[in-house]
């Protein structure tokens, strides 16, 4: 008769220990709700990398979600004077948005005839209808009315993208709690149509140069002005990551969504969020 082989490993205590029986109780999967999140990947086509396509761009929003919900805290911390707070939150949201970054590496292994085998799936839908990066570009202060336009046929998420964009953004607030400091903010910057795009203001710079040239004691407002720095450099990498995966995988082709593509994306690369922070730099 045969010896059993003996294990071995030895027993492992905590693992023998773990709850096993969630016929009653709830399960990971219960508190994730995994079978709607996992069941949301609906091919359209018999693709292989459709997958792919619906995956990245669902993590994506998934990310921009709680982007969103730091972002919103952050803003609000800020307008409290409680800076601390959001230095935290403005923090991940920095790391959020490198997530976002190496999400196109993965969409970056998608070749152009894989691209385009899967392409018609998607009809006329298209990232830059996106919601959710709608909303954080207006709460960031990139500020365009127009971009209202593809939410109305949902009338709940176009009231949310319109209160993004009359709000004032977290540049808004940063200047008004300059202002609240005693630092020179011309007062046209202070109360506006917060819904109009920003206008940079010599005015502006020179409330930031006040607080760059003394940084000891306006301590808190310079490391505002470098987590600002931080969050527009990380964005600018998202953007142009994703510029330079749309070129990659369909070349100076119209976008899905009817913009010109890259032609169109590259124009965003040129937007700068907090520019008297960027041109102090030039004038210290």
């Amino acid at each position: 008769m045969t010896e059993p082989i003996p294990n071995p490993l030895p027993p492992d205590d905590d693992a023998a220990a773990a709850k096993v029986d969630f016929s009653r109780d709830m399960s990971y999967g219960d508190y994730l709700h995994l079978d709607a999140v996992l069941g949301a990947q609906q091919r359209r086509s018999e693709a292989h990398d459709e997958m792919l396509f619906i995956v990245q761009h669902q993590v994506s929003e998934l990310w921009m979600k709680l982007l969103l919900h730091e972002l919103e805290a952050a803003i609000a911390a800020v307008s409290g004077d409680q800076l601390q707070r959001a230095f935290k939150m403005l923090a991940r949201v920095s790391k959020i948005m490198e997530q976002l970054v190496h999400a196109w590496d993965v969409l970056a292994t998608m070749t152009p005839p894989e691209y385009s085998a899967m392409r018609p799936a998607l009809a006329s839908s298209s990232g830059f209808q996106s919601w959710q990066y709608r909303m954080i570009e207006f709460r960031l202060g990139n500020k365009n009315a127009a971009m209202l336009k593809p939410h109305e046929h949902r009338l709940d998420l176009h009231a949310q993208v319109k209160a993004a964009l009359d709000a004032p953004s977290l540049y808004d607030e940063a200047l008004r709690l300059l202002a609240r400091r005693g630092l020179p903010v011309p007062a046209d910057h202070l109360e506006r149509d917060w819904s109009l795009p920003y206008e940079a203001s010599d005015g502006v710079e020179q409330a930031w140069l006040v607080v760059y040239r003394n940084s000891e004691a306006h301590w808190d407002l310079y490391q505002l002005g470098e987590e600002l720095t931080d969050l527009e450099d990380t964005f600018r990498l998202w953007r142009f990551r994703h510029v330079t995966t749309v070129e990659r995988v369909i070349g100076f082709k119209r976008g899905t969504g009817g913009t010109g593509g890259v032609s169109y994306l590259r124009k965003m690369l040129d937007v700068v969020l907090f520019p008297e922070i960027w041109k102090l730099r030039t004038d210290l």
